[in-house]
């Protein structure tokens, strides 16, 4: 059985995305076929074929949802000993070698994985090969644009808000 990595704050954040889409957006694209189909022919109502596909989109969030949560697992990171070790949940700052430019990331589990914010999952190529590496040592990624090296700076776990 497939299980999924999760924060505490993450698991969460996908229990409130649940209940609004069930207890939110549910209601409101009933709502919007039930108004669509009262404008008769629905061949040629988009206001219906678009609340129709809406309303498929959130049924299989919400199936998908509710497959991650069944099967969560969840690691609450403050508890690790972390040894300056890269484990699951943990913020590590690298160099790359190539521009000597610093980069962040937060290793997370597929649910969590946000770009924007820096979060990357375990098992991504970046993060296969950072998990177990301590402090000072030297990784290097196959990634799409090519071979990556970069040297671990630090390892930290930070406040789960962040």
């Amino acid at each position: 059985m497939q299980r999924f990595p999760i924060t505490p704050a993450g698991l969460q954040k996908l229990k409130d995305e649940l209940k609004q889409l069930v207890s939110v957006e549910r209601p409101r694209i009933s709502k919007d076929i039930e108004t669509a189909r009262a404008h008769g022919d629905l061949k040629e109502n988009a206001e219906y074929h678009a609340a129709k596909e809406k309303q498929s989109h959130t049924e299989g969030r919400i199936l998908e949802l509710n497959h991650i949560l069944a099967h969560a697992e969840v690691i609450d990171v403050s508890q690790i000993q972390l040894e300056d070790r890269v484990v699951f949940g943990t913020t590590v700052e690298l160099l790359d070698l190539e521009n000597e430019r610093k980069l962040s990331y937060r290793l997370v589990g597929e649910a969590e994985v946000d770009l924007k914010k820096r979060r990357i999952s375990i098992s991504s190529p970046v993060g296969k090969q950072l998990i177990g590496k301590r402090v000072g040592e030297e990784v290097t990624v196959h990634t799409p644009n090519g071979i990556k090296e970069y040297q671990i700076l630090s390892v930290v776990i930070q406040d789960e808000s962040e």
